[in-house]
């Protein structure tokens, strides 16, 4: 069993990071689930810096929590140009004590639906090497053909495994309704946009890649999730396992 659920009163890592006017409150129970073991985590994402924007304060956490955590990263575009060497030095700063693998293939940006094969050809390859605790991706409903094509891919690579789709700002307005949050410390936030800056140069100049932008959808989840900031995602498919699960039949002669 990945985690187990138990019940908190608030979502927050702390109560400093409640607003003044919930810190007394008693009535927000959040079902919260907690990382029995981490042993193995997989990044896949279509473009250079997709995995810092849509998950980067998580990661940070993640890493921090579970040290010596085997991190394999692999990022679809980008490979042998400046991005390469921008995603490399940037998911070394997220990782912090991992034991970090990662691959940036260069795939032409705007074509991953044309590319499919190779797409899935990586994705089954990686599954074949790892059996990874968790995934974070893409998510099916990003409105950028590159992400979403590699999103639809990702469960049939890994059909048993919990998949956590990460959220990005665009201009298409295709943010959706999440259900699940990682709730973030302000100072968690503010390095994951420090990092962000220091290690994407070449991005700099987009609007949706600023602190503004990053902040300000990292306020909006907090709110959603009873906590100052927060990271969302969306999954598909989530297994919870209350009891160890035996082979016995319920109709063998063994039970009434």
């Amino acid at each position: 069993m990945w985690a187990s659920p138990e019940r908190v009163r608030y979502c927050a890592p702390d109560s400093a990071d409640r607003p003044p006017a919930l810190r007394d409150e008693v009535d927000h129970d959040v079902l919260t689930l907690l990382p029995e073991r981490l042993d193995t985590v997989v990044l896949i994402a279509a473009h250079c810096d997709d995995i810092v924007v849509g998950c980067g304060g998580t990661l940070l956490e993640l890493c921090r929590a579970h040290p010596g955590v085997a991190v394999t990263a692999v990022t679809f575009t980008g490979g042998g140009s400046l991005r390469e060497e921008e995603e490399r030095a940037a998911l070394t700063a997220f990782c912090p004590g991992a034991r970090l693998q990662m691959a940036v293939l260069d795939l032409p940006v705007g074509q991953l639906p044309t590319r499919w094969e190779r797409v899935k050809r990586t994705l089954e390859d990686l599954r074949a090497r790892a059996d990874p605790s968790l995934i974070f991706a893409p998510t099916a409903v990003d409105g950028h053909p590159d992400r979403r094509m590699v999103a639809e891919l990702v469960p049939v690579a890994f059909p048993d495994h919990l998949v956590l789709g990460y959220e990005i700002v665009q201009h298409d307005s295709d943010l959706h309704q999440t259900r699940l949050y990682c709730p973030l410390a302000e100072p968690v936030l503010r390095e994951k946009i420090d990092k962000m800056l220091e290690n994407y140069g070449s991005q700099r100049d987009r609007p949706t890649f600023d602190a503004e932008s990053t902040a300000g959808l990292a306020r909006l989840r907090g709110v959603q999730c009873h906590a100052r900031y927060a990271e969302a995602f969306r999954v598909t498919r989530l297994v919870l396992g209350m009891a160890p699960l035996t082979s016995d039949s319920p109709y063998s002669s063994g039970h009434s």
